[in-house]
């Protein structure tokens, strides 16, 4: 396995690529592409959204609660056979601040560690702590696959602050069953076309040539979660189900 951590204020705002066109040349004046951006392209995330029976997680989440956290799948490759390594994401956030920890493991290691609690092998220590506390919320929380998502991103970061990231994502694509990480003639599209999330992550404050920009621009945040919106859709369409005992 191997760990990551990121802790950092997250801000959410919609654009169309026509908005994204002529902010991008200033971003690029104070920030780099991101390494997976090969020749200025994007790249492709998987994710799979887990969450128990009657939803709890998310419909706890959507209530803009002054803590929440839910758990994922990510990789950034289709990835289908057992031996394949993914990561398994606990995402926090905390009176708006974000805290991100991951683990790396097989795709075979899931479903044990999911279902049973069986912790999946690694020498390192820290990996063992996430593993743990992703261990006490699959305890807390009886949950399984839920969502997946799919979508391409465009990513930069700060050329004097490494830890300052912009990312752009767009082409969403949303199913609820068929869960491997890889499109299907099932999915769904989230937003319209040439619609994108960009997203600022950041430590500490915005930097002022930002902040300019987004202003002469007139790009104002909003919460915009994937998981939140389409569960907002399916429950005004009558589409989920709930099993209260």
């Amino acid at each position: 396995m191997a760990i990551a951590t990121f802790k950092r204020y997250e801000k959410k705002y919609l654009i169309t690529k026509e908005k994204l066109d002529k902010i991008l040349p200033t971003l690029l004046e104070y920030m780099d592409l991101d390494e997976f951006c090969i020749g200025g392209n994007e790249y492709r995330i998987y994710s799979i959204y887990y969450d128990t029976d009657n939803h709890d997680i998310i419909r706890q989440n959507s209530s803009k609660p002054y803590y929440k956290e839910k758990m994922r799948i990510r990789s950034y490759y289709d990835r289908k056979d057992p031996e394949d390594k993914v990561f398994m994401e606990l995402k926090k956030k905390s009176n708006g601040v974000g805290n991100k920890r991951r683990i790396k493991l097989k795709i075979k290691e899931i479903e044990p560690f999911v279902n049973e609690g069986i912790l999946p092998e690694t020498n390192d220590y820290l990996s063992a702590q996430v593993a743990k506390e992703l261990q006490y919320f699959l305890k807390k929380n009886k949950v399984h696959p839920a969502l997946y998502v799919q979508y391409d991103r465009l990513a930069l970061f700060g050329k004097e602050d490494k830890d300052f990231r912009m990312t752009f994502d767009r082409n969403l694509r949303t199913r609820r069953n068929n869960f491997v990480l890889g499109e299907s003639d099932e999915d769904e599209m989230l937003l319209p076309e040439n619609t994108y999330i960009m997203e600022i992550k950041i430590l500490g404050s915005m930097p002022m040539w930002l902040a300019t920009l987004l202003s002469e621009n007139e790009l104002f945040s909003r919460g915009f979660s994937k998981y939140g919106q389409v569960y907002k859709r399916d429950a005004q369409l009558r589409k989920l189900e709930y099993s209260f005992e």
